[in-house]
C-alpha cells in the first residue's frame, strides 16, 4: 500500500516573505507611533493637563511708604478688613442646599420649575447669606448678599473668597475676631490700602492712586496658567505717579490645583510672599507745611520754601487742596465734583501762573545793574506820585507814592515804581528779557513732578509783535519793569528765584528728594559786585523793617533772632463770569530769604484777593505766610539746635 505525497512550500516563497514584512512594517509604525506619543507628546499632553488643572493667584505687594526729610510719615498703608467667605469650604454645603431647593420645586409643574442653573443660584445665595447673618447679628447690622455680585465671582474668581462686608471698622474688627470660629468658611481677611496720616497737607505733592485690577507678578508660575488678580494700586499723582517704579510692591501668590468643578485642592503647589516696595524720603519738612498751610488757610495761593544751599524743597503748599484719605479705597463722584468746582485740582505752587508784580523788581535791579543803567548810590529820577509815559498816566502807589530822590537800597524798601519806570526804560525789554532767562524764567524747573505746565512767560520786542502783531510801547516797558504786563511766571519760579539771589548764583534746580548730606548748589554767579549786591541785600531787609512789609517784624508778628530780606508785591488777575469780563483782583507776592546774612531758606508766597477791586497787598496779606513758615523753623532750631539739617547758621 503506498501512501500520498506530502506537499511542501518554499523555504523562501515570495509572497509569505511579503506578508511578513508588511506585518513587521505595521508593528514598526505601531511602535514607533506609542514611542512618538511617549516620547514627544508626553511633555505636550503634560503641559495642557498642568494649563486645564492649575490656577495662579496672584497678590499685590502693599507699596513703599513715603517720609519727610526727618523720617515722619506722610504716606503709609493700613489694613483694611473685610469678611470674606471661601466658597471652596462649602461644596457639600451647596450640594445639600441644591437639593432641598430642588426637592422644594418638584411640587410644581415641571414646566415651572427653574433650571438647574437658577436652583444653583438660588442654593449659593441662599448659603451665602446664611452665612452673612451670622456677621450680622455679631455685629448688629442687617446687610443682604447682593446676587450679581456673587454670580459674578462664582462664575469668575471661584478661586479668590468672595467679599460679604468691606472696610470694617477697628472695633467690628476685635469683635469678629473674638466671635468667629477659626476653622469657619467665614474669616476676617486684612488687604493694604493707602493712609494720609495728615489728612490734606502736602496734597498736590504727595499725589494719590487708583485701583491696579492687573498687577504683576514676575518669576511666578507661568503666564499660560488661567490667573486670578486681587486689585492692586497705582500713582496717579503726585510722588504717588511720579516714583510708581519705586513705591510698587512686589507682588506675590499661590499656585493651587483644582478639581473638575473648578474649587481649589489644598495646600497650594507653589506660594510666593509678596514684598513691599521702596521706600521714599523726601525733602518736606511737615512742621514747616502745616505752618503754610495754616496761615494759607481757606484763601486761594500758594507757598513754596526751598534750602538755599541744596534746593531741596521744604514746603510746596497749594490751596484750594482735598483730603486724601478720600480716594481710598476710591474716589466717590460727589467728592470728584466738590473737588473740580473749588478748582483744588490744581497746583497753584507749581501750575499757578501769575504776574510777580513788584517781586519782579528784584530781577529787574539786576538787569539794569548789568546793563550800567543804574548805579546804587545815585537817584535816577524823581518820585512824585506819578509820570506820563507814551501819553498814559503811571502811578506809584496808586499816587500816594511821594518818595521823592531816592537811590536803589530805598526804591526797593518802600516799593518806588517811578524809579523802576526809569530803571525799566533804561535797561530796555529785550534786556531785561535776556537776564530774567538767564535765572530759568521762560522754563519748566524740571521739579520731580509730573504735569509741570507752568513754564513761565518771558516777553520781548519781538515776541509781542510775533504772538500780539503789535509793536512794543513804552507803557509795556512800565509794566514789565514793575513786574505787570505780560509777564506770568508760578510760585515755585519766584521760590528758585529767590533761592538763587541769596546764593548770588544765577539759578536752582528744586528737588524733592531728601539726601543725607546733600551737596550745596551751584551755578554760575549772577556777577554783581559787593557793593551792589550788598545794595539789593539791604534794600530787601529795608523792605521787612521799615518798608512795604515792616508788618511782620513788628508786634505779635516779629520772630525774634533773625534778620529777613524780602520784596513784596502786588499784581492784578482778570475775572471772567459766564465767559464776559468781571473786573480785576489783586494777587498778594512776597518773596525772601533769612536769615538775610547767611541764608539758609528760601519763600515765595501768592494769594488771590477774593471780590474784585478789593485792596490785597503783598506786605500785609502774602508776608504774614512767610513769617509763620520761618517762625516755625526758629522754633525747631530753639528746640533742637543740635540737628544740623534744622539749625540756622
Amino acid at each position: 500500500m503506498s501512501s500520498a505525497p506530502i506537499e511542501t512550500h518554499a523555504a523562501r516563497n515570495p509572497r509569505l516573505l511579503a506578508f511578513y514584512g508588511l506585518v513587521a512594517l505595521l508593528v514598526l509604525v505601531l511602535t514607533a507611533g506609542v514611542g512618538y506619543q511617549q516620547l514627544f507628546q508626553s511633555w505636550k499632553n503634560s503641559e495642557e493637563e498642568r494649563i486645564q488643572s492649575q490656577r495662579r493667584i496672584i497678590v499685590p505687594g502693599p507699596r513703599g511708604n513715603i517720609y519727610d526729610r526727618e523720617g515722619r510719615t506722610l504716606v503709609g498703608n493700613r489694613a483694611r478688613f473685610s469678611v470674606v467667605l471661601n466658597l471652596a469650604d462649602l461644596r457639600g454645603e451647596l450640594r445639600a442646599e441644591y437639593r432641598r431647593i430642588l426637592e422644594n420645586y418638584r411640587q410644581l409643574p415641571k414646566n415651572d420649575r427653574p433650571s438647574g442653573d437658577q436652583l444653583a443660584r438660588i442654593a449659593r445665595q441662599s448659603v451665602a447669606q446664611r452665612y452673612l447673618d451670622q456677621i450680622n447679628g455679631i455685629l448688629a447690622r442687617r446687610e443682604q448678599v447682593k446676587p450679581r455680585d456673587l454670580d459674578r465671582h462664582f462664575n469668575q474668581t471661584l478661586l479668590l473668597p468672595f467679599t460679604l462686608l468691606d472696610d470694617l471698622s477697628p472695633e467690628e474688627y476685635a469683635r469678629l475676631v473674638e466671635k468667629l470660629p477659626v476653622n469657619s468658611p467665614l474669616q476676617v481677611f486684612a488687604s493694604s490700602v493707602r493712609h494720609y496720616p495728615h489728612g490734606s497737607a502736602a496734597a498736590h505733592v504727595l499725589g494719590y492712586v487708583g485701583v491696579d485690577n492687573d498687577p504683576e507678578a514676575e518669576d511666578f508660575g507661568s503666564d499660560d496658567l488661567l490667573t486670578f488678580k486681587m486689585k492692586g494700586a497705582f500713582g496717579r499723582d503726585g510722588l504717588e505717579k511720579k516714583f510708581d517704579d519705586t513705591l510698587q510692591g512686589q507682588a506675590g501668590g499661590a499656585i493651587f490645583r483644582v478639581d473638575p468643578a473648578g474649587y481649589k485642592i489644598n495646600p497650594p503647589l507653589e506660594k510666593k510672599a509678596p514684598k513691599q516696595g521702596q521706600n521714599l524720603t523726601t525733602s518736606l519738612d511737615i512742621d514747616l507745611q502745616l505752618a503754610a498751610e495754616e496761615a494759607i488757610g481757606d484763601r486761594t495761593g500758594a507757598a513754596v520754601a526751598i534750602d538755599v544751599r541744596t534746593g531741596e524743597v521744604l514746603v510746596m503748599a497749594s490751596k484750594p487742596d482735598y483730603d486724601l484719605n478720600k480716594f481710598v479705597p476710591r474716589l466717590a463722584s460727589a467728592t470728584a465734583k466738590e473737588i473740580n468746582d473749588s478748582g483744588a485740582w490744581l497746583n497753584q505752587a507749581m501750575n499757578g501762573l501769575y504776574p510777580p508784580g513788584s517781586t519782579f523788581k528784584i530781577l529787574t535791579t539786576i538787569a539794569a545793574l548789568q546793563h550800567a543803567a543804574i548805579v546804587p548810590d545815585r537817584p535816577i529820577t524823581f518820585c512824585d506820585g506819578t509820570v506820563q509815559i507814551g501819553g498814559r498816566t503811571f502811578y506809584c502807589d496808586n499816587g500816594r507814592g511821594h518818595h521823592g530822590y531816592v537811590t536803589l537800597s530805598d526804591a526797593i524798601a518802600h516799593s518806588c515804581d517811578i524809579y523802576y519806570y526809569e530803571a525799566g526804560r533804561l535797561t530796555t525789554p529785550d534786556g531785561i528779557a535776556e537776564e530774567a532767562r538767564k535765572f530759568h524764567f521762560g522754563l519748566r524747573t524740571g521739579i520731580e513732578l509730573p504735569s509741570e505746565t507752568g513754564a513761565s512767560l518771558v516777553p520781548d520786542t519781538a515776541w509781542k509783535k510775533l504772538r500780539k502783531g503789535e509793536s512794543w510801547y513804552g507803557g509795556d516797558t512800565a509794566n514789565y519793569s514793575i513786574g505787570q504786563g505780560f509777564l506770568l511766571v508760578t510760585p515755585l519760579q519766584m521760590a528758585c528765584f529767590t533761592a538763587s539771589v541769596a546764593r548770588n548764583e544765577l539759578y536752582t534746580i528744586p528737588t524733592l528728594i531728601h539726601r543725607d548730606n546733600a551737596p550745596t548748589q551751584h551755578a554760575p554767579p549772577i556777577g554783581l559786585s559787593d557793593h551792589e549786591r550788598d545794595a539789593i541785600v539791604t534794600g530787601m531787609i529795608g523792605t521787612t523793617t521799615f518798608g512795604t512789609a515792616s508788618i511782620i517784624t513788628k508786634g505779635p508778628y516779629r520772630v525774634s533772632g533773625i534778620e529777613i530780606a524780602g520784596k513784596t508785591g502786588t499784581a492784578q488777575k482778570d475775572v471772567y463770569k459766564d465767559g464776559k469780563f468781571a473786573g480785576k483782583i489783586n494777587i498778594a507776592w512776597f518773596i525772601c530769604f533769612a536769615p538775610a546774612e547767611d541764608p539758609e531758606i528760601a519763600i515765595a508766597v501768592a494769594l488771590e484777593g477774593d471780590t474784585i477791586g478789593e485792596t490785597y497787598g503783598g506786605g500785609l496779606n502774602a508776608a504774614p505766610v512767610a513769617n509763620e513758615i520761618i517762625r516755625k523753623l526758629v522754633e525747631k532750631k530753639t528746640a533742637t539746635a543740635a540737628r544740623p539739617d534744622l539749625k540756622l547758621k
